[in-house]
């Protein structure tokens, strides 16, 4: 697996943001850790997917490009994939649920994505993606569960560990666990002994649950406000990487999430939004105790509506 993240890296050179990697002194006082923050944040479309999106939409065959690029997503991968659409000159098509953040649907349309909507209390984007696809022949990019993707989000913590050498521990927010699974990939290559936990909003805990019983659980449109973990369940494809490479899952509270969110924008000046924070809440909150180690964490997003931000700052 590490082979096709080394090769995800090479069609990724020149056309994505080698995002900075940033340090606070006072969040290294508060944890007592040298902690690493990976800002994906500041990546093109504002998030982490752009990686996995342009390594699979770039190995496409001609006919697979004519006949358009379909996904599904809340959001950061719906941006990506229409951004990458625009780049390579594909067609793109994307099913979103009606409540999305408002600013990452603008984006998208902005970016020439068709967006699709739909309620996710009467049907899942799973659903009407196959239909659409079974309908028009639209080649599918999902949003974590393809292999293509999993190995480009695995080029950030890959990135991270060029920039600051061997980590003991490495956090990374998990969805459907393709950042995670990518992540822990990258990591077992260039750090054997770190240590890789997932982290996961309370309320949306399905891959938690999944990690400890080795069995896969689901939730239903999790009322977390981070809204890129509302994924039901971990992949066919990333539920056995997770067990293989991730040593450990924890969870995290809605009000730890926001501390997080609001000790990034006033003590770093980062705007980070609340699925990006998840690894930076497992330890501002003692969830996880990170003392006396070296500590990277992937802050995996920054698109937030300013309605979302100003609930939370105040």
């Amino acid at each position: 697996m590490i082979q096709a993240v080394l090769d995800a890296k090479r069609r990724l050179s020149g056309h994505h943001q080698r995002t900075p990697v940033m340090t606070s002194r006072t969040l290294n006082k508060k944890t007592g850790a040298d902690v690493f923050l990976k800002c994906e944040n500041f990546q093109r479309a504002g998030a982490f997917k752009f990686r996995g999106a342009f390594n699979a939409m770039s190995k496409l065959s001609g006919a697979d490009r004519e006949k358009g690029v379909l996904t599904h997503s809340s959001g950061n991968h719906a941006q990506a994939v229409a951004l990458v659409g625009r780049l390579l000159g594909i067609r793109t098509i994307i099913v979103m649920p009606q409540d999305a953040p408002a600013i990452k649907r603008a984006a998208t349309e902005a970016y020439g994505a068709t967006v699709v909507s739909y309620d996710s209390e009467n049907d899942t984007r799973e659903n009407i993606s196959a239909r659409l696809r079974k309908e028009k022949g639209y080649t599918l990019i999902p949003p974590f569960d393809h292999p293509d993707v999993v190995a480009g989000q695995g080029t950030a913590a890959l990135e991270l560990f060029e920039c600051k050498g061997p980590l003991d521990l490495l956090l990374v927010p998990c969805g459907g666990g393709g950042l995670l699974s990518g992540s822990a990939i990258a990591a077992r290559h260039m750090a054997p002994k770190c240590t890789v936990v997932g982290i996961e909003p309370e309320v949306a805990d399905d891959a938690v649950r999944s990690f400890h019983t080795k069995q896969l659980h689901t939730v239903k449109n999790p009322s977390t406000i981070a809204d890129g973990t509302r994924t039901p369940s971990l992949g066919k494809i990333t539920f056995p990487l997770v067990l293989e490479y991730v040593n450990d899952m924890k969870t995290v509270s809605e009000d730890d999430i926001m501390d997080a969110v609001r000790f990034l924008f006033y003590r770093m000046k980062l705007v980070v939004e609340p699925s990006g924070v998840l690894g930076v809440a497992a330890i501002l909150s003692g969830k996880i105790d990170a003392s006396g180690g070296r500590v990277g964490i992937i802050l995996s997003g920054g698109n937030l509506d300013g309605e979302v931000m100003s609930k939370i700052l105040a």
